[in-house]
This record gives C-alpha cells, sequence and structure tokens, in this order.
C-alpha cells in the first residue's frame, strides 16, 4: 500500500469505538513500521489554548488574545501528555516537520510561547495525544472498511468548524454521510 501520508482518515458511520466514532484523522506519518496521525475534529471540551498554557506554566507575548481563544483538540489514545501542533508552514522550530506545502507538525515547546504573538503561525491546531498503528494495523482496518481514505485539505483542519470537519470530509468523497454503510467495498 501506498504511504497515507498527508492524507485524512475518515472513520465509517458504522465503527463503533468510543474515541474514533466519526474521526477525521490527519496522517502526519505513514511507512512499514506503522502510521501516526493526530484527530482533527475531537476539540477537549472547555479546554482552550490560553487555558492549557495557563496550566503548563508557559508564559505567552500574546498581543493577538483571540488566537489563544482556539480549543485544545484530542489528537488521539496514544500519549494524552504529549503536544502537537499541525499548523501552516513558517520558519521551523526545534522539532518541526514538513508534512506537506501547506502544513507542518511541532512537538518542541518553543512553538507554544509565541503563540498569541506575531511570531505565532498564521493557522494552527493544538492537538494532546495521537492516534497510531503498527506495521499492518491500519492497512487491515482499512480492509475491514472502518476507515476511507482522501487525500487532506488544510481548509478542512482550519476553515470548518471542528463539529463539521467528519461530514465536509465525506462530501469531498463525492456523496453524503449518510449513504456510506458497512458493506461499502465488499461485493
Amino acid at each position: 500500500m501506498q504511504s497515507l501520508q498527508n492524507h485524512f482518515l475518515i472513520a465509517m458511520p458504522s465503527l463503533n469505538d468510543s474515541y474514533f466514532h466519526r474521526a477525521v484523522i490527519y496522517i502526519c506519518e505513514h511507512d512499514e513500521n506503522g502510521a501516526m496521525g493526530l484527530a482533527v475534529n475531537q476539540p477537549i471540551s472547555q479546554l482552550t489554548v490560553k487555558q492549557l498554557l495557563e496550566k503548563i506554566e508557559v508564559a505567552s507575548d500574546c498581543v493577538n488574545p483571540d488566537n489563544l481563544n482556539n480549543h485544545v483538540f484530542n489528537g488521539g489514545p496514544v500519549s494524552p501528555d504529549r503536544g502537537f501542533v499541525l499548523h501552516s508552514p513558517q520558519i521551523p522550530w526545534t522539532s518541526s516537520v514538513q508534512l506537506s506545502q501547506e502544513l507542518m507538525v511541532t512537538t518542541s515547546k518553543d512553538i507554544l510561547a509565541v503563540m498569541g504573538s506575531d511570531a505565532a503561525p498564521e493557522k494552527y491546531l493544538l492537538a494532546l495525544g495521537y492516534s497510531g498503528w503498527s506495521a499492518g494495523q491500519l492497512e487491515q482496518e482499512i480492509v475491514e472498511n472502518s476507515w476511507l481514505t482522501i487525500s487532506a485539505d488544510p481548509n478542512i483542519i482550519f476553515n470548518i468548524k471542528p463539529e463539521e470537519r467528519w461530514e465536509h470530509a465525506t462530501k469531498q468523497l463525492g456523496f453524503a454521510p449518510w449513504q456510506l454503510n458497512s458493506q461499502i467495498g465488499h461485493g
């Protein structure tokens, strides 16, 4: 199977896992060793970036307080104490990886100190935890019709309300979500 890096995994309606129900996962890494991604449509209830920065005692040179009102997202069930910032490209931070022409991911704390300032990424999504699959596991889940895949669209990540991202992603496949069922792909 070709790499799904820079793709969305879209949970099938039949995926009844409490964490992944109607999830949209941005795949950051996918190779023969497995896959790693971030859920982009599951905000942590009542937790803003400002509140998180206060909680972990990171001072911000804030000149744009609206930028700190963004929700923090639940990126996945693995390492929920670890932070990831999916953002528009800019000069890399201590631990940044360019994922596409339009997206980078940063895992170092230095990016947090500039949130709300002119040095912050123009667009970003801050997630705690990640979604991970061991070698062959994601491929098997796709064969079992747990996930559909499409090329990632940063517009969905940054410009669509979180509660509408699953529906928007499925519509990019060319059909409405209500048309999906667990038998798609089985003949």
